[in-house]
């Protein structure tokens, strides 16, 4: 489909789904961040649903300031996404052993490294920057400081809730590698911290909802900000980096005899801030649960535990700010998800998935999502479609 437009207070609402079938608070959001006076353009991915401030599946596009609240806690979290030399074939009868391996290399939940890994240890892995990076937290908000070792020790892990690692199958039988996260606890500090500082900032105090407070150019606190959200999101970067080394070390050493080889990881923030131009304008696009898709451009747009994802490049549509959505999306919340499923709806939904099927997981069951492949049709001028996948282990936290 093309894009449906709704008016808004200051720019119109572009929407790449049906208005009727977005849920009012989700609406009211997109009416809301319309009326910023910063903003010059709003693009509605097939996604949206209700998050903090603005919804998630949202790219604003802004001149001379940024809203924390749109950028989302999760700084810089999106995908990586590798297809490797192995087949169907090549896979054991019981997936329990791989997924148990992958458990063991890579932390997940709230889980750490007992040391900090390092990116020299992995053959081919690109380390240029990395010592620079880690100075420069010397920079960050002193207010976070006291989480640096934390952080050191997150650097290569999964975290919770719809963070995952999984190997997929493409329509060709090959295995493919996919995994999700961001820039785990010391992203979300920073996040709430300069939040709360942008809703106390004068120019704020009149917003009609206080968490689309931004910051303005020229100021200390934009600095400050931008200084902060630009190195999360390259830890989130080098984390996905590292978590996917460690996944191929453990994949070639199941599969020794089959001697795996790698083709080009694909990796895509969906939670993130970039300057681009658009119709001669400098401006600060957000993206909050939305990838980038300039012409060209790889993707990786994942449905949910048990359904299909999609490798994609992108058709540089300028009418969305060259974007595309991130996943399926969420058609309920995680409370209402646990509610209205059960462990036994979950093992249903989840067959033929090496996965976790217990309570702990139930608000992730494919159930509570909105249906991949009728939000692939609805982005069809956004996103040519690579390759769909359909996985067959699913580790979460």
């Amino acid at each position: 489909m093309s894009y449906v437009e709704m008016p808004g207070a200051k720019v119109p609402i572009r929407m790449w789904t049906d208005p009727a079938t977005v849920e009012d608070v989700a609406l009211q959001q997109l009416r809301n961040v319309a009326t910023l006076p910063w903003i010059k353009g709003l693009a509605v991915m097939p996604d949206v649903h209700y998050g903090k401030g603005a919804t998630v599946g949202s790219v604003i596009a802004m001149q001379g300031a940024v809203c924390p609240a749109a950028v989302g806690v999760d700084i810089g979290c999106g995908m990586s996404a590798v297809r490797t030399s192995l087949t169907a074939n090549d896979l054991p009868g019981d997936l329990s052993r791989l997924r148990s391996k992958i458990e063991q290399a890579i932390p997940v939940g709230r889980g750490m490294h007992d040391s900090p890994v390092e990116p020299g240890r992995f053959h081919g892995m690109a380390t240029g920057g990395w010592d620079d990076f880690w100075g420069r937290f010397e920079g960050v908000a002193e207010a976070v400081k006291f989480r640096g070792e934390r952080a050191v020790k997150q650097m290569g892990t999964l975290g919770g809730g719809n963070h995952y690692i999984e190997l997929l199958l493409d329509s060709e039988n090959a295995v493919w590698l996919t995994l999700h996260s961001g820039s785990r606890n010391i992203g979300k500090e920073l996040a709430e911290y300069h939040m709360g500082v942008a809703q106390k900032l004068p120019h704020n105090q009149g917003l009609v909802d206080r968490d689309l407070a931004v910051f303005v150019s020229d100021t200390p606190q934009m600095a400050a900000y931008r200084n902060d959200l630009y190195w999360a999101q390259e830890y989130a970067k080098y984390n996905r980096a590292i978590m996917m080394a460690l996944l191929k070390d453990v994949v070639r050493k199941e599969f020794k005899k089959a001697k795996p080889t790698f083709g080009t990881e694909i990796s895509c923030h969906h939670n993130y801030v970039m300057e681009e131009r658009y119709e001669g304008m400098d401006l600060l696009v957000t993206r909050k649960g939305a990838i980038r898709a300039g012409s060209g451009e790889y993707g990786i747009i994942p449905g949910s535990m048990g359904t299909s994802s999609y490798i994609v490049k992108g058709l540089g549509n300028e009418k969305a700010f060259n974007s595309a959505s991130h996943g399926a999306g969420r058609r309920m919340s995680r409370n209402a998800a646990k509610r209205r499923f059960s462990t036994r709806d979950l093992e249903e939904q989840t067959r033929g998935v090496e996965c976790r099927k217990d309570s702990g997981v139930v608000d992730e069951i494919p159930g509570a999502y909105k249906n991949i492949d009728q939000v692939m049709g609805q982005q069809r001028d956004l996103v040519e479609v690579v390759a769909k996948l359909k996985q067959f282990i699913c580790v979460k936290g």
